[in-house]
């Protein structure tokens, strides 16, 4: 993932990771210029980037395993609409289309981790 700093590594907290995925929105999203189309795209996307770790947070702190589960599914719907809107961007704003391709990249990444996270618990209400 490319960072705020402009370095590419992995992090393996999940927690810490949605927080430097949610970072590295906003300080690329500072970077577009905006317009009428843009605008609202931006709005969109820093909405659900950042909600994705906030769900996360109130994921961690669950009273049950079942509230667990309901905080990871949504977690795991803002990364999917981040990734939407991703899609988006990068028909409305092609001058950024690396900084967007990585952003929606991580997105993806995340949605597959908290879609895996969520299976893993739904098997474990099962039991």
């Amino acid at each position: 993932m490319l960072t705020t700093q402009g370095t590419t590594e992995k992090i393996y907290d999940l927690k810490e990771r949605v927080a430097r995925f949610g970072k590295d929105v906003i300080v690329f999203c500072r970077s577009v210029k905006l317009d009428a189309i843009v605008d609202p795209l931006i709005r969109q996307v820093v909405r659900s980037a950042t909600s994705i770790g906030a769900n996360y947070c109130e994921a961690s702190n669950a009273s049950s395993k079942k509230d667990f589960r309901n905080k990871m599914i949504i977690a795991k719907k803002e990364a999917q609409e981040t990734g939407h809107w991703m899609q988006m961007l990068l028909v409305a704003c092609p001058d950024k289309k690396f900084e967007v391709a990585k952003l929606q990249q991580e997105s993806h990444e995340l949605l597959l981790i908290l879609q895996k996270s969520v299976s893993s618990i739904e098997k474990k209400l099962e039991d």
